[in-house]
């Protein structure tokens, strides 16, 4: 096997998924990706996105291939709650939050629903999580709350409720974080009935 093909094996063991931007950044052929493929040696698993063929994929998978694609976008609401267990939903699409001005993303697989937040929505409240060697921007626990009551009309104010109350029976947020990322979310006044009614 010549060098330029263990580099990019290499690539994709550290990475979990490669794109063929990630071997221009090396120098490397991106043809390279379709021989390793047509070997047997690579998997393609999406359009411009290739894997180790036994790679583990967790029940997460599907965020670390959108995050493989759209570095930028942060996953949020339905999504987050699923990767935080705090929801009996399971959503087929990706919630994903994009910046205010950024171009509706497409992509095959998997299916998005695309929030909009404004600058500050795009880091506060975000935490970095390893998903099959991908990191991948999400929101954190009381951040994601408030989310669910801030869009309510989009996931329903029963998801919104469910995880207001999962979060603060299984102790995940304090009360001043609620408070705190319900008040930069503008959503105080819609959340407060129902923070009152859990202490």
């Amino acid at each position: 096997m010549d060098t330029s093909h263990q580099i990019i094996l290499n690539l994709a063991s550290r990475c979990g998924l490669i794109r063929p931007r990630d071997l221009d950044a090396l120098g490397l052929p991106t043809v390279a990706l379709t021989r390793l493929a047509r070997q047997g040696l690579l998997a393609r698993v999406g359009r411009g996105l290739y894997a180790l063929p036994d790679r583990v994929i967790s029940e997460h998978g599907a965020l670390a291939e959108v995050a493989r694609k759209q570095p930028r976008a942060i996953v949020c609401l339905l999504s987050a709650l699923r990767v935080h267990e705090l929801t009996t939903q399971s959503p087929f699409e990706v919630w994903i939050g994009i910046p205010n001005n950024a171009r509706t993303p497409k992509m095959d697989y998997p299916p998005l629903r695309v929030v909009r937040f404004s600058a500050p929505g795009l880091t506060e409240g975000v935490d970095q999580h390893q998903i099959d060697g991908v990191p991948v921007q999400v929101t954190n626990v009381p951040r994601t709350v408030a989310d669910c009551f801030k869009f309510r009309n989009k996931i329903g104010l029963d998801v919104a409720l469910e995880a207001l109350q999962e979060t603060w029976r299984a102790k995940r947020a304090s009360m001043d974080d609620l408070w705190r990322y319900a008040t930069l979310g503008r959503v105080a006044n819609v959340m407060r009935p129902y923070m009152e009614s859990l202490s």
